[in-house]
């Protein structure tokens, strides 16, 4: 997770500057040399490197070079140096909003590809679709672009405008689109609904500025239609902002207690980070939902409320990220995110995952993977090696793992599919993009072709006939019909799933997926026989971990 409120100064340049030199020059330093005579030999260094090398060096180049090699030599995947456009990125991720026409973009055959667009947005009103092609951005053709490039020019200040000319399926002339630029913001919480009738189910995606708000909004009016628990899902959820993770968590614990705690070295930010408001949702059952791609400030939120025994956690083990991110501005306008603190949970777990916890927790080539590593749904749950980690006890006296990600209190294993079809799906991924690219141009006109269908169309083997004709002979996908045949449930679950997400967005593409969602449906099933917290602890103590189950193009073949 990133701290936004470190103070930021020029001292941290020329600290950059004398690590440069020692990182270059380690012998010297062993001999004892000042910070000036350092720092003095690395220009010295890269003068002559510059002038004199047989081969030319540009000389920002070998300042580069230098950066890299320090940044790399501290073996932390969390800081790096960030320039101008990779800034502006990470802004966007952790404030969540930025000036633009909300269009999700990708480039394809030389031109931008419009994937999706926001909801709410001004491409969305004005009518772009998912599927259209920008040619033309103003007086320029788009010929060539990559997305990045189209993304910087449709960016902009809010109320300025944009021209974009677009090509779509079906319509032979060019189409200009005149688009006024608004504040965009991405939702943490992209929808949340009411299911069984009782469950408040709120995924929340990212952690922005506004992740507080929104989980706040959503629960709160899924409370008021008759809500009586919670599953909050954070699977998938890489993490965000140090404080957005305290104050989701808040919600749900009691005035005053520590959420969790900040160590730091050489200055680093220290201090325990306590809730401030009541457990807004007192005597609702709580279950979260989590998976290796939950981590940072998602691991905060499922740590402390397994920490204090506020929510049951079902699904697989989380990634294991228990460090803070300091930003530092630089000059030319480059921005040094730096690891400058580790975080514990309230009982004191740093849930970090060492490098060498990956293998044993994830065993490459071993038939337990072999029977779940190719998932419809993505995401596999494996019983974590807790050999030798750490231990503490819960508030109602469970026993907890430290060292190496957060362990859920059931864990559930995603639907797979058979040994002959593993087979195939691995060679279709081996296609990439003519898969992908193919997969999406079906969904998009099939929507076309079939106006007025409704959510729960259906896709039968005439429709994965037509999609398997076009891979091949419009996108050049090479693997031989019967292999491609063999991995027909795999691609119709997710041919349904595209559909889903270009015709009614992220929840429609969540309503396809529930009946075989296993960690959702294990977290529905628990909360159908609890009424409170504690019955729920209970009645996971003996739930049965949910076993792979075979899948057909519209469900679980139960």
């Amino acid at each position: 997770m990133e701290s936004r409120h470190t103070p930021i100064g020029p001292s941290v340049v020329l600290l950059l500057a004398l690590v440069i030199g020692g990182w270059f020059l380690q012998q010297g330093l062993a001999q004892g040399r000042n910070g000036d005579q350092e720092a003095r030999l690395f220009g010295e260094v890269v003068d002559y490197i510059a002038d004199r090398y047989v081969d030319e060096v540009d000389r920002e180049d070998l300042y580069e070079y230098a950066i890299d090699g320090i940044l790399e030599q501290l073996g932390d995947p969390n800081t790096s140096l960030l320039n101008t456009s990779a800034y502006e990125d990470f802004r966007i991720q952790t404030e969540g909003d930025y000036g633009g026409v909300g269009l999700q973009i990708a480039d394809r055959d030389d031109y931008i590809i419009v994937i999706s667009p926001l909801p709410g947005t001004p491409g969305s009103r004005a009518g772009i679709r998912a599927g259209d092609l920008i040619v033309g951005v103003g007086a320029e053709s788009a010929r060539g672009w990559s997305a990045q490039q189209a993304v910087q020019v449709l960016r902009g200040a809010p109320g300025s405008s944009v021209e974009v000319t677009i090509e779509r399926p079906g319509i032979e002339a060019p189409i200009a689109f005149t688009l006024t630029r608004e504040r965009v913001q991405l939702r943490s919480v992209p929808f949340s609904m009411l299911l069984d009738g009782s469950v408040a189910y709120v995924p929340l995606r990212l952690f922005s500025e506004a992740s507080t708000r929104e989980v706040r909004a959503a629960a709160d009016s899924l409370r008021e239609e008759g809500a009586t628990s919670i599953v909050l899902d954070l699977r998938g959820n890489p993490g965000g902002v140090l404080d957005q993770g305290v104050g989701v968590t808040d919600l749900f614990l009691d005035r005053g207690v520590s959420v969790v705690e900040t160590r730091g070295e050489q200055g680093g930010p220290n201090g325990i980070l306590r809730g401030s408001t009541a457990d807004r949702y007192g005597g609702m059952p709580i279950v979260v939902l989590v998976d290796r791609g939950s981590a940072s400030a998602s691991e905060i939120v499922a740590g402390a409320l397994q920490d204090y025994d506020r929510a049951l956690l079902v699904g697989a083990s989380t990634f294991g990220k228990g460090s803070v991110q300091s930003l530092f501005n630089l000059t030319g306008g480059n921005v040094l995110k730096l690891t400058t603190a580790r975080w514990y949970t309230p009982l004191g777990r740093s849930i970090e995952r060492p490098a060498s916890r990956l293998d044993r927790d994830e065993p490459a080539g071993s038939g337990e993977e072999e029977n779940l590593a190719i998932t419809v749904m993505g995401r596999y749950a494996f019983p974590p090696d807790t050999t030798g980690r750490p231990t503490v006890t819960s508030t109602a006296g469970r026993d907890l793992y430290g060292g190496g990600g957060i362990v859920p209190d059931v864990l559930v294993s995603v639907d797979t599919l058979f040994t002959d079809e593993q087979a195939a799906v691995r060679v279709l991924f081996q296609e990439g993009a003519a898969y992908n690219v193919g997969r999406f141009d079906y969904a998009v006109r099939y929507l076309q072709n079939n106006q007025g269908v409704g959510i729960d169309f259906e896709v039968g083997e005439a429709e994965l006939a037509e999609l398997f004709d076009q891979l091949q002979a419009e996108h050049g996908l090479s693997m031989e019909r019967e292999t491609l045949e063999r991995a027909a449930r795999y691609v119709g679950l997710d041919l349904e799933q595209e559909i889903a997400l270009q015709g009614w967005g992220e929840l429609g593409e969540f309503q396809r997926r529930i009946p075989y969602d296993n960690p959702l449906q294990a977290a529905l099933n628990l909360l159908r026989m609890a009424d409170s917290q504690e019955d729920l602890f209970s009645r996971a103590s003996w739930y049965p971990t949910a076993q792979p189950q075979a899948v057909s193009a519209t469900g679980i073949d139960r």
